[in-house]
């Protein structure tokens, strides 16, 4: 009897077209001599819709949508759910919950791990509480037309976005990178190396959440490992990204073709172990299932490696890196889709 899986993509996040790209490529490579489909299109306003096509995603042709009235009714009748969700409202503990409170297994990591994985404020506590190494930050929230600084024991001041870049060139200097605390696929995020550039980012990232991190730049290799499993997990080999931009943006990631990905990395075998089980350990520390992949930084001349962040439910094109490094292990797609539905169902 075949599985009734629900495949969940789209959102209402700034990932919307990347999530509607990692659906296409499952749709295309689940076994549907083992499970019967069942797309479901959530729009960037927050509808739900069934997705009549097999064959390919367009969510532009709306031939094949069919707006879903009854969501819960619905949902009721799959025995699986695979949300294809990056970012808000999909990657952050929010339809993880509905998915509890419906009793359903579903693909990836609980509601806890998922909302810390997502607020990378909050990602990086539990990581100065696992003693894994991260690069010095400063965490501040938008109030208004002002800031709140929040310092090392988590007490808070009103500041000024001037005061702000005082207290950064103070603590961390240049180059920094500006992020938002909610945001995946690198949006929203900028470098600056002046006062200037500091606070037009700073200002930029107010505008896709209120919470916003400073982080100082780390001059080395970026790299990421992917994981899988629940209790028992396993670590893919690492893999090394060279962006075409100077960091790895949005653009870099999925519009600039000179972007390229060294699988396995060049690195020591010492250095490539030691990512691999800080990877499990962080995705342990945050209570993950499933599946994440764990991003670093490896300093030039030290060889210090420093997380980056935890991203619970990675981007799944044909050219995302957790696929692909599973790949270079053995593990195909089709058999790497096969088994994130067994470990859902676990």
């Amino acid at each position: 009897m075949k599985i009734k899986l629900g495949l969940i993509f789209g959102g209402m996040s700034t990932e919307n077209e990347v999530s509607v790209m990692s659906a296409n490529s499952i749709l295309k490579n689940l076994d549907k001599i083992k499970y019967e489909v069942f797309p479901i299109y959530i729009s960037e306003t927050g509808e739900w819709y069934k997705y009549d096509n097999l064959e390919d995603i367009q969510v532009e042709n709306m031939q094949y949508m069919k707006k879903i009235e009854n969501i819960i009714e619905y949902l009721q009748k799959l025995d699986v759910m695979f949300p294809v969700l990056h970012g808000l409202y999909g990657e952050d503990g929010t339809i993880q919950g509905l998915f509890e409170i419906l009793k359903k297994p579903y693909v990836g990591c609980g509601v806890l791990a998922s909302s810390v994985g997502m607020d990378k404020a909050y990602t990086k506590v539990i990581f100065d509480k696992a003693n894994i190494c991260q690069a010095p930050y400063i965490y501040i929230k938008k109030y208004k037309d002002q800031y709140i600084y929040v310092d090392k024991e988590y007490n808070e001041k009103k500041v000024s976005l001037e005061e702000v870049a005082e207290v950064i060139e103070k603590e961390i200097g240049y180059p920094t990178f500006i992020k938002p605390s909610n945001s995946g696929s690198s949006v929203g995020i900028n470098k600056a190396k002046n006062k200037e550039e500091l606070k037009k980012c700073i200002e930029y990232a107010g505008k896709f959440d209120k919470k916003i991190l400073i982080e100082k730049g780390i001059n080395g290799q970026e790299v990421e490992c992917a994981v899988l499993g629940n209790d028992e997990v396993i670590a893919s080999c690492v893999g090394e990204i060279k962006p075409a931009d100077e960091f790895y943006s949005y653009d870099a990631k999925y519009q600039n073709e000179n972007s390229q990905t060294r699988i396995p990395a060049d690195l020591e075998e010492n250095i490539s172990n030691e990512i691999k089980k800080l990877a499990k350990k962080a995705f342990k520390a945050i209570d993950g299932k499933g599946l994440s992949r764990v991003d670093f930084f490896v300093e030039n001349g030290t060889n210090k490696i420093y997380i980056n962040e935890i991203n619970t439910l990675p981007g799944f094109t044909k050219i995302s890196m957790y696929p692909k490094l599973f790949e270079a292990e053995g593990i195909q797609y089709n058999e790497l889709l096969d088994r994130l539905i067994i470990l859902a169902q676990e």
